[in-house]
């Protein structure tokens, strides 16, 4: 008996890169040899420009007007925290290089190479893909969802892993929830010195949190039902020993 789904669809790297955008509250920024960290001082728009409100005084703006418009000359780098206190915080990276130009007291922020890095590894991601993809829709709620998860239903979380592979939880110490997204849940498999990730795809892509809700109480079905079967199975067993 197969204990895991075998759908696993998951967003694409635009998809991904934009939903880091969205959800993030911080970037540091690399130009001019000297690099600032911007918390709660960034927006984005439809397009995935990444547009910055910085002090008239900062250096990143006497930087930008000084540069050779064009030319690459400032790194954007945005880190995606696991919001659940998990070993390896960091889910992913992603990077912007390119050029600011000066914009309603701002900086905009015009990228010439996106870089998304994951455990998988770094990929490029194409200017057209990033800029016409859409953030996942619950990127910017899945902080709040997650924690809530842990928090007030860890025992929602164990039935969870009745839909994981019992080669999978072996040694297992603690699983934890580590990223939802439209596509599925991701949880984190702890061991004493190691750790490991699966995901549960969801069986139709979750448009909002409504959709997420009924997604979950599928999941949980299934877990329930495949705990009844491994019940019966062990039972056929015993049975047939005695």
């Amino acid at each position: 008996m197969d204990d895991g789904p075998s759908w696993t669809a998951a967003p694409g790297a635009g998809e991904r890169a934009r939903s880091i955008l969205a959800a993030a509250w911080s970037c540091a920024v690399t130009a001019d040899g000297g690099r600032e960290e911007f918390v709660g001082a960034h927006t984005v728009d439809d397009n995935g420009r990444v547009i910055i409100d910085v002090p008239e005084d900062s250096a990143l703006l006497t930087a930008a007007i000084c540069a050779p418009r064009g030319e690459p000359s400032a790194v954007l780098e945005f880190a995606d925290v696991a919001p659940v206190p998990v070993r390896s915080r960091i889910r992913a990276r992603l990077w912007l290089a390119g050029w600011f130009s000066p914009e309603d007291g701002g900086l905009a922020f015009h990228a010439t190479r996106v870089v998304l890095k994951q455990p998988t590894g770094a990929v490029v991601v194409p200017l057209d893909e990033f800029a016409s993809a859409e953030p996942d829709p619950l990127a910017t709620a899945e902080a709040h969802l997650l924690t809530h998860l842990a928090d007030a239903h860890p025992d929602a979380v164990e039935q969870l892993t009745r839909l994981v592979r019992r080669d999978s939880l072996h040694g297992a110490v603690k699983v934890q929830p580590l990223a939802v997204d439209r596509h599925g849940l991701t949880l984190r498999i702890e061991r004493a010195r190691a750790h490991g990730d699966v995901r549960l795809p969801f069986h139709a892509p979750a448009g909002d949190v409504g959709q997420l809700t009924e997604r979950m109480h599928v999941l949980l079905t299934q877990a329930a039902t495949a705990s009844c079967a491994r019940a019966a199975l062990l039972r056929q067993r015993t049975d047939g020993d005695g």
